[in-house]
């Protein structure tokens, strides 16, 4: 498994506090889609969950993966853009 690196971060926002998170590869996501998700289970976690994990295998572009965040932060309501 190999950290694929986004061409930029996903800024987020997450927990009680609203912690700001930049996340710049597909561990640093992977770990936050498991472990901190508001929506954990929706279509769209799981398919960012999903791709992340297969672009740390290289089946994919990291930044398919990054869509995909954006995409499960955007409906979560975490992202910051």
């Amino acid at each position: 498994m190999q950290t694929a690196w986004f061409s930029r971060p996903v800024t987020v926002s997450v927990g009680v506090t609203g912690s700001i998170h930049h996340l710049s590869n597909t561990q640093q996501a992977i770990e936050l889609l498991t472990t901190h998700w508001r929506d954990a289970g929706s279509p769209k976690h799981q398919s960012a969950l999903r791709a992340c994990r297969r672009a740390t295998t290289g089946d994919i572009a990291p930044d398919i993966a990054r869509a995909a965040l954006v995409e499960a932060a955007r409906e979560a309501h975490i992202l910051i853009e």
